[in-house]
């Protein structure tokens, strides 16, 4: 009796995990590899300098873009577009980057591949500056 129990709750312990899981398992997202020659503020975050990899997930009304650098000392970020738009051109991805008092604020990510203009926070009156910054679709 004691040994159909266990099992009845194992059963059950299992099937609740499994209904849990698919959501993020299942989730497509689109990414890619850049280098950043170096370090940016990138809305609230200080990016070194370095490899990165990003992922692009659609979170409702926005965007959340997560990186992950992938050479010297591990850091990762995640950030939320603040605008998206849509962008049908077929020049090659870049980062829009601004200067202000001596540092560098990105202030969009242009991802033709997937068709979208990632807008972010920086400092009004800014110097903008357009870097290609090596961008590359995931393989």
């Amino acid at each position: 009796m004691k040994s159909i129990r266990k099992f009845a709750y194992a059963a059950v312990l299992t099937l609740s995990a499994l209904n849990v899981a698919p959501s993020l398992a299942f989730a497509q997202d689109e990414g890619g590899t850049f280098k950043l020659p170096r370090e940016v503020h990138w809305q609230s975050a200080e990016v070194p300098a370095g490899d990165y990899r990003f992922s692009l997930q659609s979170t409702g009304p926005s965007r959340m873009l997560t990186l992950i650098k992938t050479t010297g000392k591990p850091a990762s970020f995640m950030l939320f577009a603040n605008e998206t738009e849509t962008l049908t051109s077929f020049e090659p991805a870049r980062l829009v980057i601004q200067s202000r008092f001596g540092k560098s604020y990105v202030s969009a990510m242009d991802l033709p591949q997937f068709e979208v203009t990632l807008h972010f926070a920086a400092p009004a009156n800014s110097v903008k500056e357009v870097a290609d910054a090596s961008l590359s679709p995931a393989r």
